[in-house]
């Protein structure tokens, strides 16, 4: 039975429950298998001895995943190649796929934790009354040991983007 953590995080004030563990700076990263298409999948090895900052959203399709997104992806041009920027949703890779068009968003991956949300319950950001990924950031080294975490605690509102960032550029 995956553990419940309460009374730690909102959506519009409502309190919600998450699943799984709280992870900590210095913990080794959960290996994941997420879908970048209905069959195709990938895991922490494929990417490698690259830095990664994993970036959680409910959905691409409201406005701060968005605008989230948006920010990561002005980021990763400027990083170089040593950094692999990772946004992981519940939506369908085939409704990525079709607003990473929209957006034009072009630096960042977006993977799919729909199939399972074993992602979710890894990181411990499944939520268990809506069957989404809390927003939250994970900063692991090349080495997938994790360098910086973020669970927000309020869905709605925006990570802290310049203290994720400088997380990186500190492993870069």
């Amino acid at each position: 039975m995956s553990q419940e953590r309460t009374g730690i995080a909102t959506l519009k004030g409502n309190p919600i429950t998450l699943i799984g563990p709280e992870l900590k700076k210095g913990d080794a990263a959960p290996d994941f298998e997420l879908n970048k298409s209905l069959v195709d999948t990938v895991s922490l090895k494929d990417y490698a001895g690259k830095v990664k900052l994993i970036s959680v959203v409910p959905s691409v399709d409201t406005g701060v995943c968005d605008a989230q997104t948006r920010r990561f992806n002005e980021e990763a041009s400027k990083l170089g190649d040593n950094i692999v920027i990772i946004t992981v949703s519940v939506d369908l890779p085939f409704a990525q796929a079709r607003w990473c068009g929209a957006a034009g968003v072009d630096q960042v991956v977006l993977l799919s934790d729909y199939k399972t949300r074993a992602f979710g319950q890894a990181y411990g950001v499944f939520i268990k009354e809506i069957a989404l990924d809390m927003r939250s950031i994970f900063v692991l080294d090349a080495n997938n040991q994790i360098q910086y975490v973020e669970y927000l605690k309020e869905m709605t509102e925006h990570p802290n983007y310049e203290a994720a960032i400088a997380a990186v550029k500190e492993l870069l």
